[in-house]
């Protein structure tokens, strides 16, 4: 867990299960293991009541654990032995996973089985939807599922030149580490970059530049393997013609930084795009390797699609995506609506997504073609009412925020609704929102279920609707993100 206050609330009667009164004694120092928390951590109670929370158990499993942390209600332990064993425990695909030392820290759940990973997530977003927002969606929908393997198309390596091994590391820290993990593969990338990982370490290792290349940040598009070396020092003609062979012997894109993100360009310009595609919509979405793009490029193209088939666009209705990005959403919802509005923090994604438009407008395999569509740069985390009026009435929303949530956005409809019911506490209704209208249905995309159960509850109980839908998205599979889709409808609406 992150701190003490996150494992205090998991040992609340409403976070954990209890043990069974029927079941059976345990030899003394057994622990049986009734569940799984959002760390994959299993929680298990001692006959005192006290809770462990012991890595790399499962439920359903009887263990024993080595305890390293004691608190006054709970215990942390690891895994050392395994008297009954889970019938959902599988055997994990990368020798790098495990308790052992020095284990890459990059996956926590590969020991489970990746159907019960994904009933694992779902049983995390119900409980923080009911426990952080007191909602419960009316229907639980299908999780959205993809290839378990190979699926990490972005991802940021680590790079360090161990001067006593004499020999550069490269990949993700060990497990409750700083240090490096010695990987020569890697399951969670794709099979063409794992291949990458010990040629990579053999390039930077006979680099002039070796100790001054602190990361390499990998972003893969549909045909392009883009590799951005972030280094401290200028490199030398030398070290740039070693990274040119390297490229052209695995067929990879180097893009350089030698400061912040601002600063990524291409080694040599020319060469194919960096893109993927949206191929239901026949859109095409080019992007800077430091972009924000979804990391399982699969599910994305299923994310998009469940959205918008949730969101249900009509030809006739006008249709605001906030946290836009690059226009992922934003484009094919734009061969569905009337107008889009595409708002988003960020002025460089904004510019990106503007380009991104005026391509695919002129692209004839994009049917049918994009309706009227605006991007607009915002602090989104400093929303209010007067804001939200001035970006005019929409039928729908679509909300795909950070991990931070949409907060400030929810809470300034949440205003707007208690000012016009009236309610006690509540400031006048704006002059300008007089003719202003709701949507009548938002889908929340979300990559944090605590945020999004915050923001639920403003939207049910204090915005004035109904959280009809919700679900599952196993954007990182082994791991224990949890990304989730939920729909809201005004609650004077018909769904």
């Amino acid at each position: 867990m992150s701190d003490d206050s996150d494992l205090q609330a998991l040992t609340s009667p409403e976070a954990t299960a209890p043990c069974s009164d029927a079941a059976p004694a345990l030899p003394e120092g057994w622990l049986r293991v009734d569940a799984l928390d959002i760390e994959a951590q299993g929680i298990a109670r001692r006959p005192d009541g006290k809770v462990v929370f012991i890595e790399g158990a499962l439920p359903g499993e009887i263990v024993s654990a080595s305890v390293h942390r004691k608190k006054n209600n709970w215990e942390a332990a690891t895994l050392t032995a395994i008297h009954r064993e889970s019938s959902q425990r599988v055997r994990p695909a990368c020798p790098h996973f495990g308790l052992h030392t020095g284990a890459c820290g990059g996956c926590k759940m590969q020991h489970l089985h990746p159907a019960a990973q994904v009933a694992v997530k779902q049983r995390v977003l119900e409980d923080n939807l009911w426990h952080l927002g007191k909602v419960r969606a009316e229907t639980l929908l299908r999780p959205i599922e993809g290839p378990a393997w190979g699926y990490r198309y972005r991802a940021r390596l680590a790079v360090r030149y161990v001067h006593r091994k004499g020999e550069v590391l490269i990949g993700f820290h060990e497990r409750k580490s700083r240090y490096i993990a010695d990987m020569r593969s890697c399951s969670v990338l794709p099979a063409q970059v794992s291949a990458l990982l010990v040629p990579l370490r053999a390039l930077i290792g006979s680099m002039d530049a070796r100790e001054t290349c602190p990361q390499i940040e990998l972003a893969c598009g549909d045909a392009v393997t883009a590799l951005v070396l972030r280094h401290l020092e200028p490199l030398s003609e030398d070290d740039a013609a070693r990274l040119r062979a390297f490229a052209l012997q695995h067929d990879v894109q180097w893009w350089l930084q030698p400061k912040g993100p601002d600063s990524v360009h291409l080694l040599d310009e020319g060469g194919p795009e960096l893109a993927y595609r949206l191929p239901e919509f026949g859109i095409t979405m080019p992007f800077k390797p430091t972009d924000f793009t979804q990391v399982n490029p699969h599910i994305n193209r299923v994310l998009v699609s469940r959205a918008l088939r949730l969101l249900a666009a009509q030809p006739h209705e006008r249709v605001i995506d906030w946290f836009c990005g690059l226009g992922n959403f934003t484009l094919p919802l734009a061969t569905q609506a009337r107008e889009v509005l595409g708002i988003e923090g960020s002025a460089a994604l904004v510019e990106r997504a503007q380009q991104n438009f005026e391509r695919n407008s002129q692209n004839p395999g994009v049917i049918p073609s994009l309706c009227a569509t605006k991007f607009v740069a915002r602090n989104l985390f400093e929303m209010t009412p007067q804001m939200l009026v001035a970006d005019g009435s929409a039928d729908k929303w679509l909300v795909d925020p950070p991990r931070e949530g949409a907060f400030a956005l929810v809470k300034a409809l949440a205003e707007l609704h208690q000012s016009r019911m009236g309610a006690e506490g509540a400031a006048p209704l704006p002059a300008a929102a007089q003719g202003w209208e709701p949507p009548q249905r938002i889908v929340y995309v979300s990559c944090n279920p605590a945020t999004l159960a915050r923001d639920a509850g403003l939207l049910v109980h204090q915005a004035g609707y109904r959280c009809t839908a919700a679900g599952v998205v196993n954007m990182f599979p082994h791991t224990a993100h949890v990304e989730s889709v939920a729909v809201f409808e005004r609650a004077a609406a018909t769904v």
